[in-house]
């Protein structure tokens, strides 16, 4: 995978919803446990893990920061 590629495929996982990338996520494990991998592609398929996963993370994290509590008075509060 060229850097031109990474850079289309993360901007692509960026726009997609988390339970797509997920969805990637395991795609690209599957990749990675067949035995007849070749070296070269299975470091692609590592790196393109690694982006999704990073972007898996962002996401989670964005979701994290909306999620809503309540407060003592029965109010919601953004936490």
């Amino acid at each position: 995978m060229t850097e031109e590629e990474r850079v289309v495929s993360q901007e692509n996982a960026e726009e997609s919803s988390l339970e797509d990338n997920f969805k990637k996520l395991e795609e690209t494990i599957a990749r990675l446990e067949r035995e007849d991998i070749s070296l070269e592609d299975a470091f692609s398929a590592y790196s393109e893990g690694m982006q999704l996963l990073k972007t898996c993370n962002a996401q989670i994290d964005r979701v994290e920061k909306k999620v809503l509590k309540i407060a003592g008075d029965g109010s919601l509060e953004e936490m």
